[in-house]
Formats: structure tokens, sequence, C-alpha cells
């Protein structure tokens, strides 16, 4: 200290405490900071307290000179990240993009889904959370830790137990033990493994095979001035295995088998475009609507037209459907015509009117045959209508719950030129355009929502109840059943979420994503499947037609394997 008092540092210190006013008292003397010099009067010196100070508390003496640059910056001895507590998926990275758990209504649908590494992942979290915390029953649950007494500390106490090591069997030391543990060569404690016996008997147990499906398309085709329009339906394919594709004025053929294309007709002359092309449940008989109303019916065999009628609506004809020779169309003047091709006249035998709004979904169930067979019809209303051609007043008082009050559906009271639908149901809350017909079991529909409901909902046609929904998190453009397999392909297209313009395989009735297959860069507004159920065809505004291998090969039954008794295939 003697050095630091001689240096020239300490004779400029005592200097400068010389030459303030000595007849000022040192007790009301302001402190003086040899670095920065007398603080002026009526500012605060910085505190470590980030508190606002009080007049008081300001008032009651000289406040303490801080130096500012500790109050700026506080450093401590070491660094401790800080983690999210409890979250192991967090840990261990195997959280997706968004950190947080998406809710019900904004769950993010996986762009890229896999269903090995769904399955990979939920075995790693239930053996994490079985070594963590082993629901073994030998091990006592923890002691809860007592609070802590807020007046005095509990003066320490001596342990009971002095033995530091134990040399003993745990039958010994537990008395509730009804055998020696160690007895046993399967116990954990001969066992090499890293894991615990619970662990293991999960990794050894057999897991379900889960099918793999493709990503990429096999085969893409050009599909020029494609329309990007949600209200039409400009795809299909035929039981022949051909595909009859809508752009603008001309209606195009793809052969499957040899990738041969034939123009089909042109529109151009008459200035009309193309709405909705359907081909009938067998055969190569194909329907064709227009924007004007206009509707056609063609051999594609022999390219020829068969039966046309003209102005059939009074605005475009967005949908079409067949149940043998029934020909049903739906247009934007809200009705659904039904027609007989195998007679000559124009004039529907009947009119059906249930929508407020343009019908932009039509759909026959092949339940019973083409006789018995249910319509259901989508519109722009949000809407979904089931129609029974034998007599829909009939058939409702027939049912056992048509007298009754049920939530969200009527039977249809307003009528109309035409029968009253006979069920109606009201729970999307935007265009219903996709529609499908469970071939697995009889009655159950599938239906999708737009834009502002991007919901699948399942419906028992026999009761008029909704027996489940789903969520997708973006606008349903079409719904297909598979043929081979109790599984449904859905397209989307606008999203509130990360994934957009994918194809959706879900199975049912768990629901559970299967693939998430993607390619196309605008809504996929259009889907076909192949007469074996195997490929799927989706079309879009970016003019693309791709097809996909989605389904797996149709197992054959017992009845369709070769006999061994038929001996005219064992003959060369």
């Amino acid at each position: 200290m003697s050095g630091l008092k001689n240096s020239p540092f300490g004779k400029r210190l005592r200097a400068s405490q010389q030459d303030t006013d000595d007849d000022t008292p040192r007790r009301n003397r302001p402190r003086v900071n040899p670095i920065f010099g007398v603080s002026p009067a009526g500012s605060a010196t910085p505190s470590l307290d980030s508190r606002a100070r009080t007049s008081s508390e300001s008032s009651g003496g000289p406040d303490s000179p801080v130096d500012p640059s500790r109050v700026a910056r506080d450093y401590g001895d070491r660094f401790v990240p800080s983690r999210d507590a409890g979250d192991m998926r967090t840990s261990y990275h195997l959280m997706e993009q968004e950190p947080s758990t998406p809710s019900k209504k904004s769950r993010i649908i996986p762009s890229e889904s896999d269903a090995l590494k769904e399955q990979a992942n939920a075995l790693f979290s239930s053996i994490l959370h079985t070594e963590v915390t082993p629901p073994s029953p030998h091990r006592p649950t923890s002691p809860t830790r007592p609070p802590v007494a807020s007046t005095c500390a509990a003066p320490p106490s001596t342990p009971t137990r002095r033995r530091l090591f134990a040399y003993s069997s745990p039958s010994h030391s537990n008395p509730s033990t009804p055998s020696r543990r160690l007895d046993t060569p399967t116990d954990e404690a001969y066992s090499m493994s890293p894991v615990r016996a619970q662990s293991r008997q999960l990794l050894e147990s057999p897991r379900r095979q889960l099918r793999s499906v493709c990503k990429t398309p096999y085969r893409v085709l050009d599909a020029p001035e494609l329309a990007e329009d949600f209200y039409l339906n400009l795809v299909d394919w035929s039981s022949t295995n051909v595909l009859g594709v809508g752009l603008k004025s001309c209606v195009y053929l793809w052969t499957a088998h040899n990738a041969a294309v034939s123009k089909l007709c042109d529109l151009g002359e008459s200035e009309n475009a193309i709405s909705s092309v359907s081909w009938v449940q067998k055969g190569s008989t194909l329907a064709v609507g227009t924007l004007a109303g206009d509707l056609h019916v063609y051999d594609a065999s022999t390219l020829q037209l068969i039966r046309s009628y003209p102005v059939a609506h009074h605005q475009r004809i967005g949908a079409i459907a067949w149940n043998a020779h029934i020909l049903s169309s739906g247009s934007r003047d809200r009705l659904v015509h039904h027609r007989d091709v195998r007679e000559a006249g124009t004039k529907p035998f009947k009119k059906c009117q249930g929508h407020r709004q343009e019908v932009c979904g039509l759909k026959w169930s092949n339940d019973g045959g083409a006789s018995s067979a249910s319509l259901a019809s989508g519109g722009n209303d949000n809407k979904v209508c089931i129609w029974d051609l034998r007599g829909s007043r009939r058939a409702a008082a027939g049912l056992p719950n048509a007298g009754r009050p049920v939530s969200g559906v009527s039977n249809g009271d307003d009528s109309g030129p035409g029968d009253i639908p006979l069920w109606k149901f009201h729970e999307h809350t935007a265009a219903v355009k996709a529609l499908a017909w469970d071939p697995h079991i009889a009655g159950v529909l599938a239906t999708g929502g737009g834009t502002q409901d991007k919901h699948i909902r399942f419906w028992n046609t026999g009761t008029g109840t909704m027996l489940n929904e789903l969520d997708t998190g973006s606008q349903v453009c079409n719904l297909m059943w598979s043929m081979t397999s109790h599984e449904l392909v859905s397209t989307h297209g606008f999203s509130s979420t990360t994934a957009q313009n994918q194809i959706c395989i879900w199975k049912y009735p768990t629901l559970d994503m299967v693939a998430s297959l993607t390619g196309h860069t605008n809504r996929v507004l259009y889907l076909a499947m192949s007469p074996d159920g195997e490929t799927i065809v989706t079309g879009a505004g970016d003019e693309t037609l791709r097809f996909w291998n989605a389904f797996p090969k149709k197992e054959s039954s017992e009845r369709e394997k070769d006999s061994r008794l038929d001996y005219g295939k064992l003959i060369r």
C-alpha cells in the first residue's frame, strides 16, 4: 500500500481530496467518485436493484456509487443452459420443426411421412420412458420431500443405520420377498443388456408390418390447359383401362397398356369447354358435361357420339355419376337430373333439388346392385344429401330413426321439383366436392370439406349419424377408397400448415396416416383409380398428371387359387 500512496496516481488522488471545501461537514459532504468526479445534484447513481425507488428511499441517505459497467453486464462463473424439463422428444431431437405441440385444429400434416420412422420413434419413446421411470413392483416409490419450515431449521438427525455396506441378498434385506432373487439365472443382476427387462420385452416383441409406399410417381404426363377449378371433374379412369381427360374444349383418351393417345371430341367451334367427364361402371361409354350445360354420351371404342342432350341444364355441369344405364348430372343451377340413356327422349325422368347452391359432387353407391343404390350429392352450400330414387318419403318412413330428431341431420321437410333427400348433413362448413362410398362396409360414406372446413367425415347413411371425423389441416379436394385394402386416399389443396398440395393415404377406421405423397405444385383437384385398384392418377393446376403406386395388390382367396385337380393346366 505504501507504494500505491507514493505513486503519481495516489498523489493526484490526495490532491483532489484536499481541494474540497473544508467548511462542509463530512457527513453532509457528497460522495466523490475518484474516476468520474462529484455526482451532480439530483442525479441518482445506478442501483443493482432494478425496481424503481420511492422518494422516501431516495431521501433516506446518499446513494452508494456503483460502477455503471458492472450494472450493464452481470456475468456468472459458469453457463447453465435452459432446457425444457420433461420433454424427452425435444432433448433427443425427435420433434418436428415446430417446438410446441400443435392443437387439434392446427395439426400439421407431415409433408414426408415415413411410417417406419414414426414406428421407430414411438418405440424409442416407450423404451426411454421405461428406463427413466421403470414400473417395477419391487422398487418402492420415492418419498416426497417434506416442506421446509419457514421459522427455524430442524436439527440434523443421526441416521439409524450405520453400516455402509450390507453383504446380503435382497431376500434377507426385504422380508416380503418370497424367494431368493439372485438364485434365479434370469435375474436383472446377471443380465448383460444395457436396458431393463421391460425394455428388452418391447424390443423383442413382434411389430406390425408396415406397408411401404413409393413416394415418387412412376409416370408423369403433361396436360396442357388443364383447368384449375375446384368445382370441375375432368379426369376419370374406365374399367377398360382407358383414362379420359378434359382439356379446355377437347377430351383425350389415354390407353394405359400401350400409352396411345386419341382425341374423342372437340368443342372448339362452339366456343364451349369441358366441365366434367365420367365413365360408366362397366364398358366404354363416356359422359361429357360442358360449361354451357350440354350433356353428351360417347362410345370410346368407336369414338362416336351416342346421345346428346342439348341444354340439359341451364348452367355448367360440374358433376356426373353413372348407375348402370341411369345417368345423373349435377349443375350450377342447383338441380340433379336423372336420365335413362336407353330412351330416345332428352328430358330427365326425375329431378332432385336439395341444395341452395351449385352441386359439385355426385357419387352412386354399389350396395345391393343398381336397383337399390343410393346417391350422394355435395354442394357449395356446405350440405350433403342422400337420395333414394325409389321414393325418399317411403324409404324415410321405414327407418327406425326417421321420426326422431338427430343432431345435425334432417330427413327433409322442404319440398321441391322432385323428391326430397333421404338425409341431409349440415356439419361441413365449406363446399363438399369429395364424396366416396366405402366398398367394404355397406352404407358408409366419406365426405370432405373445402378450404374453410378441412375435415373428412364418415357417415352411416342407414341411420343418418356421423361415425367419425378427421381434421386434415388442408382443403379436401377428392376422396377415394381402395379396393384392395381398407384404406382411403385424399387429395388436398390450400392449407394453413406447412404441407400443401399433398396426397394422403389413411388407414380406416384408426385414421392413421399410411403415407403422404408430394410432387404437385398446385392444388390436387383431380383423382382417379385404375381398374385393378393399385394405381391412382392425380391432376393439378400445374398441368401435369402423375401416376402413383398407392395400394397393394389384391390378395387372391382360396377359391381363386389354382386347384391341383385341374389337370388341364398340367398338360404341356
